[in-house]
């Protein structure tokens, strides 16, 4: 029997194939741009603050003064979670991954703040606003909880940043670290259709609420490929351990077909905009407070990196410094990816807002490759097995 079938061109991963119209976020591989709301991310990094940023990815306008005063005691006044969101935190296991902690906690959040009419901008407004607010004294109470501490209330005298690295250690930061971190918030801010970002939007278009879709978006940033890379990055130095292993690491590495972790990019062809900023950052903060072999070592792996991998068009990317920076910084790396959710949630947010307003459910075909017309068989009459 002969099965009509439509032909569709195959795109593994959907490599190159648009899937959504955006205004939020630009990036020319071939050069080195990043744009955010037609910003270059460089001056942003220079002159913005996070929460300045993340009103311009929201609402494509950077903000008087009255807007980003409003907005940001908006956020201050919604940085506290539930004790019963705590008590959420405090039954996972110690063991467990940070970012699966987030995962749970953050659609735990939409059990107390029902969204459902996703439709109305007072939902929209306060949704935005504390998930922007809660995230970081998310990450920070499991970071506290599975040392056996208490979680660290947010104190309203400090900036956004400022008050998240209070709740990790209940000292008030350097100021030099907290903009420094601050800063990389912002180059993690946003970056147009990325598997986490793509997520978030299959589930938006849904009409799901945004607890939601942060939540799955979460779940994607995660893997290795994505927000996880920073993680694997370190851990890859780590093993590395001086600047002579490098270059008989790389070669072996690359001879058994293994990836560079914090190499390569499916759009940037040169050296990631964000990672050269990144790496700017670690510079400074050692240079006000230790040497690191790590980054040494990390430099060193970009040098051979690029004298091997540069004619593929594989350079290294934001997850290579990033890492090497929050080591610096003293954090733990598997705590690394929720520092990535901590900024894109701002992203994420801005897509979920951009994908309601003229909302179409995402279903994309499949190209069938299995057979047709199979009998059912008895399973008496069944041979073979596993």
């Amino acid at each position: 029997m002969t099965k009509s079938t439509t032909m569709h061109e195959f795109s593994p991963g959907l490599a190159g194939v648009p899937a959504a119209k955006s205004s939020i976020s630009f990036v020319n591989g071939q050069t080195g741009l990043l744009e955010y709301r037609g910003v270059r991310i460089e001056e942003l990094a220079e002159h913005s603050s996070f929460l300045e940023t993340t009103y311009l990815l929201l609402y494509d306008q950077l903000p008087v003064q009255t807007e980003l005063d409003r907005f940001v005691a908006d956020v201050t006044q919604h940085r506290r979670i539930k004790y019963r969101i705590t008590d959420l935190i405090k039954s996972l296991p110690e063991h467990g991954h940070p970012m699966d902690a987030l995962q749970a906690a953050v659609a735990a959040l939409g059990m107390f703040y029902p969204a459902r009419n996703v439709l109305d901008r007072q939902v929209q407004d306060w949704s935005t606003i504390r998930l922007i607010a809660k995230v970081p004294t998310i990450v920070a109470a499991y970071y506290r909880l599975r040392r056996g501490d208490e979680p660290i209330q947010p104190r309203d005298d400090l900036d956004h940043t400022s008050n998240f690295l209070y709740m990790l250690t209940e000292k008030v930061p350097d100021a030099l670290i907290a903009k420094v971190l601050d800063t990389c918030l912002i180059l993690h801010a946003e970056h147009t259709m990325n598997a986490s970002t793509f997520s978030g939007l299959v589930t938006a278009s849904t009409l799901a609420d945004p607890y939601t879709v942060v939540s799955s978006a979460v779940g994607t940033l995660k893997g290795p490929l994505h927000g996880g890379a920073s993680q694997e990055s370190v851990e890859m130095l780590e093993e590395i351990g001086s600047i002579e292993n490098v270059r008989p690491y790389i070669k072996q590495r690359l001879a058994a077909k293994q990836k560079l972790m914090g190499f390569g990019h499916r759009i940037y062809k040169v050296k990631d905009p964000r990672a050269i900023v990144l790496q700017q950052l670690t510079q400074k903060v050692l240079v006000h407070y230790r040497p690191s072999s790590l980054l040494k070592v990390a430099e060193e792996v970009e040098h051979v990196g690029e004298e091997l991998l540069a004619n593929k068009g594989i350079h290294a990317n934001v997850d290579f410094y990033s890492g090497v920076l929050y080591k610096t910084m003293g954090l733990d790396e598997d705590f690394f990816p929720t520092i990535f959710a901590m900024a894109r949630v701002s992203g994420w947010l801005a897509h979920w807002l951009e994908q309601i307003k003229d909302n179409k459910l995402f279903r994309p075909d499949q190209i069938y490759e299995g057979q047709h017309d199979r009998a059912y068989v008895p399973i008496d009459r069944r041979l073979g097995g596993l």
